[in-house]
């Protein structure tokens, strides 16, 4: 490991530690040219898949953007933080187990919906009028019809 201070190519671990959740390394280091420490931190390289837009161009997944399209839809709704991180991680789980290196946005967009589906019915609304890009009320019927299926349909009789 170079030093960031000097640039020496030698330095010495002082001290190793691993995080509460086992995923990262975190390494004191000194160098031996200059004397002064720093640290480090150790994960793996992991490689989630490059999304591929709607316009056909690509872009490497980015979890602050996933991230924040659920919180846009999970706006101003009664769903904890650790709540929204684990539904990111069962993402990001599924899209390594998928052991691809392209995905579609629409696929990734269907992944983000089930996820929404389970955490917030309202915000799992909100994301698919965006999503799926609604153009009418008849839209939104049927989505909201799909979150609760106790509500008769305007078409159906009710009570008989």
């Amino acid at each position: 490991m170079k030093c960031p201070f000097c640039g020496a190519d030698e330095t010495a671990v002082a001290d190793t530690r691993i995080n509460d959740d086992g995923d990262i390394v975190r390494r004191r280091r000194r160098c031996l040219t200059c004397d002064k420490r720093f640290t480090t931190y150790e994960r793996a390289g992991l490689r989630l898949p490059q999304v591929i837009k709607k316009n056909g161009s690509r872009v490497d997944f980015d979890r602050e953007k996933l991230a924040a399209s659920l919180w846009l839809a999970l706006r101003k709704r009664p769903v904890s933080v650790d709540a929204v991180e684990a539904a990111i991680a069962r993402i990001e789980e599924k899209l390594l187990a998928l052991g691809e290196r392209e995905l579609a946005s629409e696929k990734l967009g269907e992944m983000v919906m089930r996820e929404l589906k389970k955490l917030d019915k309202v915000a799992y609304v909100r994301f698919a009028s965006v999503y799926r890009n609604f153009e009418d009320v008849d839209e939104f019927s049927k989505v909201i019809l799909e979150v609760s299926p106790d509500v008769p349909h305007p078409a159906q009789p009710l009570g008989r």
